[in-house]
Parts: structure tokens; C-alpha cells; sequence
């Protein structure tokens, strides 16, 4: 096979981490040394936002606040000494409180000890925790992991079966900021009612993990829940895996909280030395630039090469797209910046699209998740000379490789293997690299407007429904779908009307339609009929 890349652009584009044992290799990215050179002095200017955001600067102007999830691996940067004495003492909590889970000093009302943990939270509040047990969790774990992390009935109903006689052993934690986001709301609410429906006390096996004075606060303390664990306004969902987001879960399943805390820091250190090549976010947050024109003209696609690392992509799609992707900069501007991100793992994606990224639109760039480590243990031989793994690694070049040859961009990233200070390291590393490009791109990485709107939207549908269905319980007789949009006052929203009420019927919910479903327009609305 052909290796068209010089060895020394390789080399010289080569970052090195020696503590961590990390690479980053950013030399299949197809710009020329000039390119790099012309973005010093723009890159002068994120490191500084950089060093004020870290220094306590209002980071996140829309909202008011400060930006301090980096505080979280390394409590001395905070500004403070109470605010660092809060974080270094959260850290502490967690892990006093996991030992008397463990050691059956906390217990169910019901059990002589906890055998499961169920973590109800959506967003980053889901998949940080997510990530790390899937990444992390190891078979034999003090506690058995489950996730609400929707507000779908079937997905609820799928996971009490999963659990089933266990739920008398099974802890709850609670994950929400501020107690009103629906998803854990509705989740907690109904694992709540799976419990008094088979006669166990909920609060007795309650935890919340949400802001002082939060409507979840107040509830859990009314209701005598075992304990509450502090989230923090200057930390956003999809930083929050250092925070007791991802560490209560992690300790909970026995997961190393401090060695994960620990590759982070290590990994903040480096991404903290004010020189683009010296600096591995630097060179992600340049390529990613350089690659969509500074835009987000190309997809980001993701793709470990390790089982473990399945979610590692969805949770950069979070991280990623709900930072970088935003309507306004700044200066209220409009940019529409963003970049997509995709991906699942390797060497599955061969078998899927790597087809079209090879041959197919240039519209992408590969991030190769390479992780050097192939078990624990040795590999029998697959064919003389020969293992799985190395097939694994075999598939990764090769397809690295056939990319190249064929003029498409690609990163590769290593690590020795998969343990709790390499998964903090790759956090932080992307974390970091997500704050550079925002100010390359002077944009606020840190707000979320777009999922605000969402949520608002949402709520308005509901209040529709309830109209809806008040309008339906007082008439006589059946209303065509027209007819009910104009007594509800809302004739411009016939459509919305329509799929309330096809839902409700669907459930039922006491709502009848009859007539041509070809023709909504035609079909009629009654309730309880």
C-alpha cells in the first residue's frame, strides 16, 4: 500500500502527551504550514478568553454566568476560597456516601443492601453518566446500572422490567438541574409510582442530584429522601461529567472518580500552554476551522476503535452541537455556526458508510479514536501470527489509509488504553478544544437558546391539549377538526390540533375520531363517544 504522506510532516505534526501516553495526529488534515501560521495571532486571543474564563470572567454572557467546570478536576483554580472548599468537599460527599452504599451502612428499607442504581437525567445529564458506565463499567460491579433518559412509557416500562424483583435494591438518582426539566421530571415521577405499585417506600431509596433550592431540592427534602448532591449554575449539562453528574453515578458502579479526575487535570494542564502545536485542543479546534472554512461546512465523524467507546460519539454530538451550534455571535451577528457530528465505532462503520466517505461527497472529516491496548489479558491467534486486535488495528490503518489516498481529511487520536484517566483526558480534551473554536469563532459555547425554543414549544403544545380536551368534555356533539381548532381560537394551528388529538385517540384517551383518515379535514372529534 502506498504512503503518500512525507514522514516528516507526520512528525512534525505529531502532538505528544508523555504522563498521559496521548497522541494526536493532525497530519492528514490537508492544510500547508503558512494556513497554520496565519491563525497565531487569532489563537493568542482564545488563549487569553481562555485564561479570564478560567479566572472566573462572565464566560456565558446571555445568561449572566461564569464558566467553571474546570474548577471541578482541580478546586484550587476556582475563584474563592469558598467555592473551592464547595467543590473539594462535593468530591468528599460522594465518596463517603458511596462507601456506606457499598459497605450496606445506607440500605433499602426493604434489602439488606443496594444491588442496583437507576440514574433518571436527560442531555448531558444522561449521557456523561451514560459514557463512563458503558466506557468504564466493568462486569462485576458493586451495583448494576439502568438509565431513564427520555420520556417515553415503553422505554420506562422496558427498563422496570429489566430490573424487576431488584427494584426493592435498586437506588434512584435523581439528576436535574433545576427539578422542572420534564424528561427527569416524568421519569422520576414514574418510577416513583413503580414503586408504591408494588409497595415499597420511594424515599428510601431516593437520591437527587440538583442545585440548592431547586424544586427538586425542596421536594426531596420534604420527602425525606436519603441525600442530595450539589450541581452548580456555571456548569452546563453537557460539561458536567466531572461534576456529581458523572461522578456519583461512576463511584456508585465502582469507577476510580479520582483516577478520571485526574486524566482530566492532566489533560487541562496541557491544553492550557498558550502554543497552537504545543497545545492538542488548539490543533483540534484549528483543524475543525480549517476544515469547514471556519463555518462548519464539514460533518465531524467520529469513530472509536474499541466496543467500550460506542457512546463516545453521541456524546461529542452533544458537547459539540449544542456549544458551536448558534444562530448569533457575539456581537448578535448572524454566523449559523455549527458543526454536525456523526459516527458509531470501527471497524462496524466499514461495513456501513465508510463506503461513501471514501468515494462519496467530500463533505466530512474523520476523527480516528485509536486505542493502542487490545484486552487485559493475552489474544489467542486468529490465523498464524495474527489476532482479533490486530485486525482491529489493521482495519483502522487501512481505512485511515484509503482515506488519504482518495483526498479525504482525518485526525487520529491514541491513547494506551481504556481506564479512568484516559476517558477524563479525552473529556477534557474535547471540552477544551469546544472553548477554543467558539472564540475562533466569537461565539457563546456555553447557552443553548436553540433547546430553550424546543422546550418552550413544547410546553405550548400541552397547554393546547389541555384546552383541547376541556372544549371536548362540554359539547354534545362531535365537532369536526376545523370546527374545534375555531373554538379553541387557534385556526392557525389546525395542524398541531390535528396530531394532539390523533395521539390522544390513539392512547385511550377518552378521544374518538371518525371519518376519512385520508382527509383530516374531514374526520370529527368527539370525547368519550
Amino acid at each position: 500500500m502506498r504512503d503518500a504522506l512525507p514522514w516528516n510532516r507526520y512528525q512534525d505534526l505529531l502532538y505528544y502527551h508523555p504522563k498521559l501516553d496521548l497522541y494526536v495526529d493532525v497530519s492528514r488534515m490537508r492544510f500547508d504550514s503558512g494556513q497554520m501560521e496565519a491563525f497565531k495571532p487569532r489563537f493568542d486571543k482564545a488563549f487569553g478568553d481562555m485564561a479570564a474564563l478560567e479566572a472566573g470572567a462572565m464566560a456565558n454572557p446571555d445568561e449572566k454566568r461564569m464558566v467553571g467546570h474546570y474548577w471541578l478536576r482541580n478546586p484550587d483554580l476556582a475563584p474563592g476560597p469558598d467555592l473551592r472548599r464547595q467543590i473539594a468537599c462535593g468530591i468528599e460527599q460522594i465518596e463517603s456516601f458511596v462507601k456506606k452504599v457499598h459497605d450496606g451502612s445506607i440500605r433499602p428499607p426493604e434489602s439488606p443492601r443496594f444491588t442496583d442504581v437507576l440514574i433518571i437525567g436527560i442531555g448531558g445529564s444522561a449521557l456523561g453518566p451514560q459514557l463512563l458506565s458503558d466506557a468504564l463499567g466493568a462486569d462485576q460491579t458493586p451495583m448494576t446500572s439502568h438509565f431513564l433518559d427520555n420520556t417515553d412509557p415503553a422505554g420506562f416500562d422496558r427498563t422496570f422490567g429489566r430490573i424487576q424483583n431488584r427494584l426493592q435494591s435498586t437506588l434512584v438518582v435523581t439528576i436535574s438541574k433545576s427539578g422542572g426539566t420534564p424528561e427527569p421530571r416524568n421519569g422520576m415521577l414514574e418510577t416513583a409510582n413503580a414503586f408504591q405499585t408494588r409497595g415499597l417506600k420511594f424515599a428510601g431509596h431516593a437520591v437527587a442530584v440538583t442545585m440548592e433550592g431547586s424544586v427538586l431540592h425542596q421536594y426531596a427534602k420534604s420527602q425525606t429522601w436519603i441525600a442530595s448532591f450539589p450541581m452548580y449554575d456555571w456548569v452546563g449539562g453537557r460539561f458536567s461529567a466531572t461534576s456529581a453528574v458523572g461522578l456519583l453515578p461512576a463511584a456508585l458502579q465502582g469507577i476510580d472518580i479520582r483516577a478520571f479526575l485526574s486524566g482530566a487535570k492532566d489533560m487541562d494542564d496541557a491544553t492550557r500552554v498558550p502554543d497552537m502545536r504545543s497545545n492538542p485542543a488548539a490543533l483540534l479546534a484549528f483543524c475543525w476551522h480549517f476544515a469547514g472554512g471556519g463555518a462548519g461546512r464539514k460533518d465531524m465523524v467520529v469513530l472509536p476503535y474499541k466496543d467500550s467507546l460506542l457512546l463516545f460519539a453521541r456524546y461529542l454530538q452533544q458537547l459539540i452541537m449544542e456549544s458551536l451550534g448558534k444562530e448569533k455571535d457575539l456581537d448578535g451577528a448572524t454566523v449559523r455556526q455549527g458543526i454536525a457530528v456523526y459516527g458509531n465505532k470501527g471497524s462496524t462503520d466499514q461495513h456501513a458508510y465508510v463506503q461513501q466517505l471514501r468515494d462519496g461527497l467530500d463533505n466530512f472529516f474523520v476523527t480516528f479514536i485509536e486505542v493502542l491496548e487490545d484486552r487485559r489479558d493475552a489474544s489467542i491467534e486468529v490465523e498464524p501470527g495474527i489476532t482479533a486486535g490486530d485486525y482491529l488495528s489493521g482495519f483502522l490503518q487501512g481505512t485511515r489509509q484509503a482515506l488519504h489516498e482518495n483526498h479525504r481529511d482525518s485526525i487520529t487520536i491514541t491513547v494506551p488504553r481504556i481506564n479512568p484517566r484516559t476517558v477524563g483526558a479525552l473529556i477534557a480534551l474535547y471540552e477544551r478544544a469546544v472553548g477554543f473554536y467558539a472564540s475562533l469563532a466569537n461565539i457563546n459555547a456555553y447557552h443553548q437558546p436553540g433547546v430553550e425554543a424546543g422546550k418552550k414549544a413544547a410546553a405550548s403544545i400541552l397547554e393546547l391539549q389541555k384546552q383541547l380536551v376541556r372544549i371536548l368534555q362540554t359539547e354534545s356533539k362531535p365537532l369536526t377538526v376545523e370546527a374545534l381548532a375555531e373554538k379553541a381560537g387557534a385556526p392557525e394551528r389546525i395542524e398541531s390540533i390535528y396530531h394532539v388529538i390523533r395521539h390522544l385517540a390513539a392512547n385511550g384517551r377518552g378521544i374518538a375520531l371518525t371519518g376519512d383518515r385520508n382527509r383530516p379535514s374531514k374526520l370529527t372529534v368527539s370525547f368519550g363517544r
